[in-house]
């Protein structure tokens, strides 16, 4: 999985980027994008698709396209008025080129490969849950005024968030919303933070706030409670401890419920808007936006998944969110001009394909505006599988790296975090890094509490560590071949951006 963002990525973009912002220019940072509400069908048979329309704004427009996607043999299933998103199904295999000539709409196509049915996360390699017996020595292993199992939490005191949460554990008023595979909301460190008002399921691309929606389908959807108890498990006396155990964090559900989790695009666009409307601080996003790795623009379908997360994530910078998002675990150079993607499309049969990052797109991280975030482990090196770029990564949190092993009970270079039914587990992946960034910009907000997500950015890089590039070439696995080269200096560069986000710093 691969991510990249920064100033050079939009210097060398300037075209898409362009396009895409003006597509947005007009929006009033104070309008409601929720979709109004329209009888669509949850299922689907065989052959029916999802797709995403982007059209003009204007009331005349989306009725008439409205209309059309009827006249064609299309289902609305949501329609987002305020950034002109359509999120509709349709059997019709001809239904995207017709569309794609009706005045008004300015890009429109499949959001998979492969017909609906009735995720790309980002961390590395399987969880491995902590045992009743592991959990007893590390508490042996706790000091007085932590959390039973903070001694294996490497990563709080590598950024100062033990400390800061003596100083400010963050305001209850701030709120980090969790896109991702949902969340436990009854596990015991984070029922005290967790917002039920500000959370809700998108999985069909459209917005479902039954009590409960939330949550992850069963315990295999791990992902997302493992991410949200990082940012805000509660400092409660019960297991762990988030790096600002202080905030509220909701649970905005993208991940469809089988075994492959896919984060389709219609449902990360409700998610975007969801949290936006709903007083959303900051997002979290831990995983790519399938079925595509890397969006290219001279492809229709691929072009319109683009152009509808991009309105949708603007949409929520403008009502003030920032939105967070993990850099990939492919340790490809997203710097690059030339990649392989042997994933894509990940709904259906893949084909290795090269591709240009600064010309395909990897949603949502390569988005502008959207903090990009690479991960460190233990020695707050580069983790082996992090992707990195010069000018691309903007900031580094721990991420975790089995290949170092950790000074704590457990030896475990990977990151401790909450899990479904009141279980706890080990991690590693940018996933992982990226909530520790969110979290320490929810404790910038609970300190500037007026601050703009572009503020916020400009506080995460002005107050992050920099190790600056390794001496020694980069060879993680001992075999002689070096494993990446870092380019820039010691203020910016392309194994940490600006650097390591320092919460101690933020609350100060």
């Amino acid at each position: 999985m691969a991510h990249l963002r920064s100033r050079r990525r939009l210097a060398l973009a300037v075209p898409v980027v362009l396009s895409l912002t003006a597509s947005l220019g007009f929006l009033p940072a104070a309008a409601q994008a929720a979709p109004r509400a329209e009888a669509a069908a949850q299922t689907a048979d065989a052959g029916t698709y999802a797709y995403l329309v982007n059209t003009r704004t204007d009331h005349h427009t989306i009725k008439s396209v409205e209309k059309a996607i009827a006249a064609n043999g299309g289902s609305i299933v949501a329609s987002y008025d305020r950034i002109g998103v359509i999120v509709a199904h349709s059997a019709n295999p001809d239904f995207a080129a017709k569309i794609r000539k009706v005045r008004g709409v300015q890009s429109a196509g499949a959001s998979r490969t492969s017909p609906v049915t009735a995720a790309g996360t980002t961390d590395e390699g399987a969880v491995q849950y902590l045992s009743a017996a592991q959990a007893a020595k590390v508490a042996k292993g706790s000091a007085a005024g932590q959390e039973p199992l903070e001694a294996d939490q490497w990563d709080l005191r590598a950024i100062g968030a033990d400390k800061a949460a003596r100083i400010d554990p963050g305001s209850r008023k701030v709120t980090v919303g969790v896109i991702d595979t949902g969340v436990d909301d009854t596990h015991p460190d984070i029922a005290p933070n967790f917002s039920p008002s500000q959370s809700a399921n998108c999985v069909s691309g459209k917005a479902d706030t039954t009590y409960g929606a939330w949550r992850p389908v069963d315990a295999d959807h791990y992902h997302g409670t493992h991410v949200a108890g990082e940012i805000a498990a509660a400092r409660n006396g019960v297991g762990v401890a988030g790096v600002a155990p202080g905030v509220k964090v909701a649970s905005i559900t993208v991940a469809q419920p089988d075994a492959n989790s896919l984060f389709f695009p219609e449902s990360v666009v409700c998610a975007f808007v969801f949290a936006a409307d709903h007083g959303v601080e900051v997002t979290n996003n831990s995983y790519y936006v399938d079925p595509w790795l890397y969006n290219c623009m001279d492809d229709p379908d691929q072009r319109a998944i683009v152009d509808a997360v991009n309105r949708a994530q603007l949409y929520a910078q403008r009502k003030g969110t920032l939105n967070v998002a993990s850099a990939g675990n492919s340790n490809d150079d997203l710097d690059s001009h030339a990649l392989t993607d042997a994933s894509s499309p990940d709904d259906g049969t893949p084909v290795t394909r090269t591709v240009d990052p600064h010309e395909c797109f990897d949603v949502p991280t390569q988005l502008p505006g959207v903090v990009t975030v690479s991960a460190t482990g233990f020695t707050s090196a580069k983790s082996y599988y992090s992707s990195y770029g010069d000018g691309v990564i903007d900031v580094a949190g721990p991420g975790g790296d089995a290949r170092v092993p950790a000074d704590t009970p457990s030896k475990n270079g990977r990151i401790l975090s909450t899990l479904p039914n009141n279980q706890y587990g080990f991690l590693q992946g940018t996933s992982m890094a990226s909530p520790h960034v969110a979290a320490v910009a929810a404790l910038l907000k609970s300190t500037h509490p007026h601050a703009s997500p572009a503020r916020l950015q400009a506080l995460l890089k002005a107050q992050a560590d920099n190790p600056g590039c390794p001496t020694d070439p980069y060879d993680t696995d001992g075999d002689g071949v070096v494993d990446a080269t870092c380019e820039g200096g010691k203020h910016v560069n392309g194994f940490y951006g600006y650097g390591i986000v320092n919460a101690l710093r933020a609350v100060k």
